[in-house]
């Protein structure tokens, strides 16, 4: 056993007398063989431009055709203070060309009240911006800007053939941070939201593309880039988290059709808001089974006023989180056709203009009647 003991020891020693000689001994050497030619860390075997999904090239392409012609709007806005001093308060939102001369459409709100409008180019050049029309009804503005050329736009597509579960893109300066790209499908459509202002915003566009505060007035697009919505609002516990609700562009072009025929935007304004009843329902209020608008609110000095239609004197609970206006006229004709959905008054609106008349058929007190109104001009505050 002893001698085992100074074999070992001999060898130990001989070892060190050995590697001690050699000139380029190192200590790290005793650890060659864990770590001569290896790499703590590994790439991919295909390089990542390679390997892009046709659905991530869409993406790129989309953005990059966009992105140009999407705008960061600044508004200064004096308010008052306890002291009764003015100071400026700013608000940033987003918006986008639709024309090579500078035109912009964005969200009212973005513009709203403000006494200096700057937008920023993608290309970081900065001009000054001047409110052509609003159109309070649907949260919508354009605004103008003189450029020293002719700007990228984008172009305006169809928001009457979005399906649900379609691929958007919505791009925005959303908390300031500029071009900035989230994509998502269409959640749902036809949905109304109450903005905290009291005006219903109808038929919108809900969707999970990522939408914050800064987002509003920018373009939700579809995979061709073509634009089929307007980013408006958020809903959520908090207010800058939760689901993403966008104006269909529809809307938009009915507006700006309106703006070129008359230099300004007149929408004709009718004065009522509605809730659509049918079957079991407009049997609980004893209106006829197959239904139509029942006319929940008719405002003072409006063109529906004038016609004599009625709204709701009492307010009952429908079903769900519905609160719904009972008693007033149900309309079960738009000119001469039956409503075939909630926005039946809304698209027939749209295909008139101010001045128009629009022929209403009835349910009153047991009996139908036909009530003629000519439409007036939806009021403009900025």
């Amino acid at each position: 056993m002893r001698l085992r003991h100074l074999f070992l020891a001999a060898l130990l020693v001989g070892a060190f007398v050995l590697l001690t000689n050699n000139g380029h001994w190192r200590v790290s050497d005793l650890f060659q063989p864990f770590h001569k030619n290896t790499q703590i860390w590994s790439a991919p075997e295909t390089a990542l431009g390679a390997s892009l999904s046709s659905d991530e090239q869409n993406n790129i392409d989309v953005y990059k055709m966009a992105r140009a012609a999407t705008v960061n709007i600044t508004s200064i806005v004096y308010r008052e203070n306890w002291f009764f001093q003015l100071y400026p308060e700013k608000g940033t939102g987003s918006g986008f060309i639709i024309s090579e001369d500078g035109r912009i459409l964005t969200n009212r709100h973005v513009v709203s009240g403000s006494e200096q409008l700057t937008v920023n180019l993608a290309d970081k050049k900065v001009y000054k911006a001047r409110v052509l029309g609003i159109d309070s009804r649907d949260d919508l503005a354009v605004i103008k800007i003189d450029p020293k050329g002719k700007l990228p736009f984008l172009r305006l597509g169809d928001s009457d053939t979005l399906q649900v579960g379609q691929k958007v893109l919505a791009i925005g300066n959303p908390f300031g941070f500029e071009g900035t790209l989230t994509t998502g499908i269409v959640s749902s459509l036809n949905r109304t939201i109450q903005p905290e202002d009291g005006r219903p915003l109808e038929d919108m566009i809900q969707t999970d593309a990522a939408i914050n505060p800064g987002n509003s007035g920018g373009p939700l697009l579809d995979s061709h880039g073509a634009v089929i919505g307007i980013n408006t609002a958020i809903y959520g516990p908090q207010g800058n988290i939760g689901l993403g609700f966008a104006m269909p562009v529809n809307r938009a072009k009915a507006m700006l059709d309106e703006f070129q025929a008359k230099g300004r935007i007149a929408r004709p304004w009718l004065g009522v808001s509605v809730f659509p009843v049918s079957g079991n329902l407009a049997d609980a209020l004893r209106l006829p089974t197959e239904g139509g608008l029942l006319i929940q609110t008719v405002e003072r000095g409006s063109p529906a006023a004038e016609a004599g239609l009625r709204g709701g004197p009492q307010e009952v609970i429908a079903f769900g989180t519905y609160r719904l206006r009972a008693g007033g006229d149900l309309i079960v004709a738009i000119d001469g056709k039956p409503p075939d959905s909630n926005d039946s008054l809304r698209r027939a609106l749209d295909r008139k203009r101010a001045g128009d008349t629009i022929e209403l058929t009835i349910y009153r007190d047991g009996r139908t009647q036909k009530v003629r109104v000519k439409l007036g001009e939806a009021p403009q505050t900025l």
